[in-house]
């Protein structure tokens, strides 16, 4: 027994034996580059920071570079391989369809370069249909991207342009107003919606023909029309109503148990506004109140506001301003006239006994010298419809089956081409085509009339060709590219769409 408990004694001690026996192997170190130092690696540059290494912030968009811009091809739904424009490995620009562009693009936006081929066809309609100054240029679809820039085109060489917006813009009153806005005196811009009533709309054009755009400056058809509202409102508003409101609105229409609570109730809300006019005799009106008393029927409105914007003086009611017991007063009292000198002490509010001073130099009216139409997707579908047809019966069936859109498109551009006609005047269309009439070709000297015209001056100076755009950034966010197609494909759209890369 006592063997048998040395063995086991024995044992585990030759095995400690063995383990400290053991010795690891020396491991290789390499030694030191010369001139190391703790300095020689920078540190990472977030977390530690370093002078000469600004922390970045990692959430931060960095932009890239934009090397190319491309207007949307719409029928194929994807980025037009030949609207775009790009940089060469020299700076220089280069668009797809008209090659490279030298120096003349030096100071035109690149997203203005994508559209280049509808602002020079723009160009080449002019040329074609022989625009000059004094003559009148008529325009459909105007707020397209060849429209727009023959409306431009033609205002600033000394044109009168005639402009019709057509229906996926009509309804937009800014639009509208913007268009309207690059035209001059006498030209005009209406919606497609105006063109549909020939008579008033080849009234228009006649006027503008003749120079007489713009309605001239009459001040006895200011006075009078100023007194004709006045006598229709004092009879639509009497006095005796509780507020200048329509008498139908103060019928009861409700249930009997609110009758008797109805008439209480509603006199004691309109009691916060201002009652009817007074009676107005029309001929009194016609007799005493004349240009002297209407500007100073004119002026109180001024003192009015002022009063109103700074709580009052103490002589005007800011609360009660009734301007028919004003009239009424004046024309029983007429009031000394204003004399010219005090011409200018409101030298900003209206007046008609002096005309504005113009702040954009007119355009003289003349013949017309042709028609310029958009082929819009409208136009066409109508248009190709009817000329499919023989007969005017045909014809009215085709029309029939038309979209409310497309017939207003026909009949829109059907006034136009009837002007043209009468006078002899050629016509050609932009940006597509159309049965029975002659698409334009833009040349060298029509790419380069754009260029010129889009072109920005060096001190700032606002070019004569201008484009309400919309950019995706698909250099930054590849996202966009698809984005831009679709949207660009929406109705209604108040830009022009294009993509940079």
């Amino acid at each position: 027994m006592m063997l048998s408990r040395l063995r086991l004694r024995l044992r585990p001690r030759s095995a400690a034996s063995r383990a400290l026996g053991m010795k690891a192997a020396p491991q290789y170190e390499p030694p030191l580059p010369p001139h190391f130092s703790m300095d020689a690696i920078a540190p990472p540059p977030h977390g530690l920071g370093s002078p000469t290494t600004p922390d970045v912030d990692p959430m931060a968009i960095v932009r890239q570079p934009v090397t190319a811009a491309h207007a949307v091809d719409l029928p194929a739904s994807r980025l037009s391989a030949l609207d775009s424009a790009a940089f060469t490995s020299d700076g220089k620009a280069e668009h797809a369809r008209f090659g490279k562009l030298g120096d003349a693009a030096a100071s035109v936006p690149l997203e203005y370069l994508a559209l280049l081929r509808p602002a020079a066809e723009g160009a080449a309609a002019l040329r074609e249909v022989g625009a000059a100054p004094g003559s009148t240029v008529l325009v459909y679809g105007a707020s397209r991207p060849s429209g727009l820039a023959a409306v431009q085109l033609a205002s600033s060489m000394g044109c009168a342009v005639a402009a019709v917006v057509d229906g996926q813009h009509s309804g937009s009153d800014e639009m509208v107003d913007a268009v309207k806005g690059l035209t001059r005196e006498p030209g005009f811009a209406v919606a497609e919606e105006y063109a549909l009533c020939k008579a008033s709309f080849r009234d228009e054009v006649l006027a503008a023909v003749r120079g007489e755009g713009g309605g001239g400056w009459d001040s006895a058809a200011f006075l009078e029309e100023f007194q004709r509202n006045l006598v229709d409102y004092a009879e639509h508003y009497p006095a005796d109503l509780p507020a200048a409101v329509d008498a139908q609105q103060l019928k009861f229409e409700g249930k009997e148990k609110d009758r008797a609570n109805f008439k209480v109730n509603m006199e004691a809300y309109l009691s916060q506004y201002m009652p009817g006019s007074p009676p107005i005799d029309a001929a009194a009106l016609r007799a005493r109140f004349d240009a002297d008393q209407y500007e100073l029927f004119k002026r109180k409105f001024g003192r009015q506001t002022s009063a109103v914007i700074s709580g009052g003086d103490g002589v005007m009611d800011v609360t009660r301003f009734n301007p028919p017991e004003i009239v009424s007063r004046m024309i029983d009292s007429p009031e000394e006239g204003a004399s010219d000198d005090d011409s200018n002490d409101y030298p900003f509010e209206f007046s008609i006994k002096h005309p504005p001073r113009p702040t954009t130099p007119t355009v003289q009216g003349g013949p017309i010298a042709g028609l310029i139409i958009e082929a819009t997707p409208e136009l066409v579908k109508a248009a190709t419809a009817v000329s499919k047809a023989n007969t005017l019966r045909q014809k009215a069936e085709a029309l029939q089956f038309l979209t409310d859109g497309e017939r207003n498109a026909h009949a829109a551009a059907a006034s136009l081409v009837k002007l043209a006609k009468d006078a002899n005047a050629p016509i050609r269309v932009v940006n597509g085509a159309l049965p029975g009439f002659t698409s334009v070709s833009a040349n060298e000297e029509d790419v380069q009339t754009a260029l010129d015209a889009m072109a920005i001056g060096e001190d700032g100076e606002e070019a004569k060709l201008n484009y309400f755009v919309q950019v995706y950034r698909a250099n930054d966010f590849p996202a966009y590219e698809a984005y831009g197609v679709f949207r660009a494909g929406e109705e209604c759209t108040l830009r022009s769409v294009v993509v940079t890369k």
